[in-house]
């Protein structure tokens, strides 16, 4: 197997609670022999016996642990390990995330995109849908496309936390990540931000290809979401109808006039 060095590449992990997942991610990239100039691994306050297991992996994995004495969220969790990063690009994972043995070679694809293009500032590799409006530019990758008319709500997530490859100026043209809220709202306010400054980005085509997410019993995920979103009740289908045309008027306003 090839060996893939990304001298110019930071790989910043966040994790909370999952280090059996953090391990099994790290595992994943040594074995498909993907060296980064530097791993970061930014805890947000996780329990004593993952911090234990964490600094175990560390002498084994040799990457940067920063940590917290208190919880502050996922915004503060990627501020203070994007704060450490020294490199010009940063690949950004979540701890409960897999890389494919196809992905080291679409990966050096994306990094040929961002140098020869300096106008683009993310390039995607997962997502639950794909973007609703995609151009073609080769290799697998699409340009996402922001269009305010646009019905599908998704259309907001030009940004998303899933994993993806970044310019490590990222905070300074878009700003910091909201903290001390849900990783949702992070995530939106991001994502707004994203599209207020023009952003721009790429998005892989065959989007679950790349990454696997693994939500195992032992290790679940942290983040709670409303069981209404999966309700196949007719009632409950018609008010997310009413919820979800709430959203884009929500959106519009957002973007023309929140700060």
């Amino acid at each position: 197997m090839a060996a893939y060095h990304l001298e110019n590449v930071t790989l910043l992990i966040t994790h909370y609670n999952r280090s059996r997942s953090l391990e099994r991610q790290l595992a994943a990239f040594r074995r498909l022999d993907c060296q980064f100039a530097e791993v970061i691994v930014s805890d947000d306050c996780s329990r004593e016996e993952h911090l234990n297991r964490i600094r175990d992996l560390e002498q084994t994995y040799g990457f940067r642990l920063v940590t917290t004495p208190v919880n502050g969220g996922l915004g503060h969790n990627i501020n203070k390990g994007q704060d450490l990063v020294r490199t010009p690009y940063t690949l950004y994972v979540q701890e409960d995330f897999e890389p494919s043995d196809i992905f080291p070679q679409h990966f050096v694809d994306a990094l040929l995109f961002m140098e020869e293009q300096p106008e683009l500032d993310i390039i995607r590799f997962y997502a639950y849908f794909a973007y609703p409006v995609l151009k073609p530019v080769g290799k697998g990758f699409s340009e996402m496309i922001f269009r305010p008319w646009n019905l599908n709500h998704i259309k907001v997530y030009m940004y998303s936390d899933h994993p993806h490859l970044r310019r490590s100026s990222f905070l300074e043209k878009f700003g910091r990540y909201r903290e001390g809220v849900s990783p949702d709202v992070a995530e939106y306010s991001m994502a707004i931000s994203f599209l207020q400054k023009k952003g721009k980005g790429l998005f892989f085509n065959e989007f679950s290809s790349l990454f696997y997410q693994k939500n195992d019993n032992d290790e679940p995920s942290t983040v709670d979401r409303p069981h209404w979103r999966q309700s196949r009740n007719p009632l409950v289908l018609a008010l997310r109808e009413v919820y979800l045309k709430y959203r884009l008027v929500k959106i519009a306003w957002d973007i023309k006039f929140r700060k």
